[in-house]
């Protein structure tokens, strides 16, 4: 999604609009929401909803009370009450749907210790100073990371956080174990001479707050939409057919990509049709052990004992029938007889199209007469070329 101002300019190039994520419709944010509600007015008698969604830096959102009966539209840049000084965010959702949002994530509006106060909208002083902390961050995260590594801490600062008024600062890390970074407070508040504060997340939580590309070609979707992480486990591989590799299972966290999930369900429901991988089929031919499955067209593929390279195709009906046999103490003939109708004929012919020359058509000799007679026409061209010469010359 982008808004008017960022839409693409001459030539296909993208125009920005400078605002670096704070632009007025809120339309080029990370986990946006369109309020589907705001244009269903109030029953007679009933007050709006005093929760306002407020959205910080990368994707980071909370709620908070608009005790002060402000006019508050989406984009607006308001400070609100932190737990020392106060912080600068946007507005990116009011009404009705902060109540069903809230209820969802289990949030009580009378809760005073996690629901804070909107104080005002911000001046162009606040916004000044947000502005100069933002632009204190990246050069900071360089130092603070090269402070991590002379003190051979294992620990990755990805990323930092200034309060809206520049008075803390909230570094985010990553690490595998328990670190003692109390050594590293004391060299960040002597160089950075602000209070910090720092916040372990997990390798998710990283990549949500970062962001980036998948492999799929879009954005992450823990930094578009996705809000909650689920655990995700190799068993969705598995359900799925996909081969076991770490690298294409992995996503940019480092952990089983999160959209393993999306059809899982659309896998469990078809593969209860489909009889156990290890359940043997009896024949009089011998028994018959399952190799490969195909869930989109509901094939199985069976090969006997000791007959290892030969397959036999059946669908999972027919599967099903020999099992209900066996389990009565009968046997079939041989798979062949269900397999037969399933062989199709893989032998593809290839016609010219539109007066296409044949594909292997540089693949075939020259023959020794079509060289003579070539050799014999560029032989009748030069004599006749000298004759010529040779009358003009006389």
């Amino acid at each position: 999604m982008a808004c008017n101002s960022c839409s693409t300019g001459k030539d296909g190039q993208p125009k920005g609009c400078k605002n670096n994520g704070t632009c007025g419709t809120d339309s080029c944010n990370k986990l946006t929401v369109f309020d589907w509600l705001a244009n269903m007015s109030l029953p007679n008698g009933q007050d709006p909803f005093i929760g306002v969604e407020v959205r910080f830096k990368n994707g980071r959102k909370q709620y908070y009370k608009n005790t002060e009966n402000l006019t508050l539209s989406i984009g607006d840049i308001v400070a609100t009450q932190a737990k020392s000084g106060h912080d600068i965010g946007m507005v990116t959702l009011t009404g009705e749907l902060v109540r069903v949002q809230m209820k969802r994530k289990k949030v009580d509006i009378n809760d005073e210790e996690n629901v804070l106060k909107i104080y005002r909208k911000a001046s162009q002083r606040d916004i000044d100073i947000w502005s100069e902390s933002r632009d204190k961050e990246e050069p900071m995260k360089v130092k603070a990371r090269q402070f991590a590594i002379d003190l051979k801490l294992k620990m990755k600062i990805s990323d930092i956080e200034y309060q809206g008024d520049g008075s803390k600062a909230t570094f985010y890390y990553t690490a595998e174990e328990r670190v003692d970074f109390r050594e590293l407070i004391k060299v960040f508040a002597r160089e950075f001479r602000t209070r910090i504060e720092m916040r372990q997340v997990g390798f998710r939580q990283e990549a949500a707050r970062l962001g980036g590309i998948g492999s799929c070609g879009r954005e992450l979707c823990c930094s578009t939409w996705l809000t909650d992480f689920r655990s995700v486990s190799t068993s969705a591989a598995r359900y799925q057919q996909l081969s076991l590799n770490p690298l294409k299972l992995a996503g940019q966290c480092g952990k089983l990509k999160c959209c393993l999930n999306y059809e899982l369900d659309a896998y469990l429901d078809a593969l209860k049709a489909f009889p156990k991988n290890d359940t043997k089929l009896y024949t009089e031919k011998g028994t018959a052990v399952c190799q490969k499955t195909d869930i989109f067209k509901g094939l199985m593929w069976y090969a006997y004992e000791g007959e290892w390279m030969n397959w036999h195709v059946i669908t999972t009906e027919q599967a099903n029938e020999i099992i209900a046999k066996n389990k009565k103490k009968e046997k079939v003939a041989s798979l062949e007889e269900y397999a037969a109708e399933h062989i199709q004929d893989t032998k593809t012919e290839f016609e010219n199209v539109v007066g296409q020359d044949s594909l292997t058509r540089f693949d075939n000799p020259k023959s020794k007469r079509k060289r003579k007679n070539n050799r014999d026409r560029n032989k009748n061209r030069s004599r006749n070329r000298n004759q010529k010469q040779n009358a003009k010359k006389n």
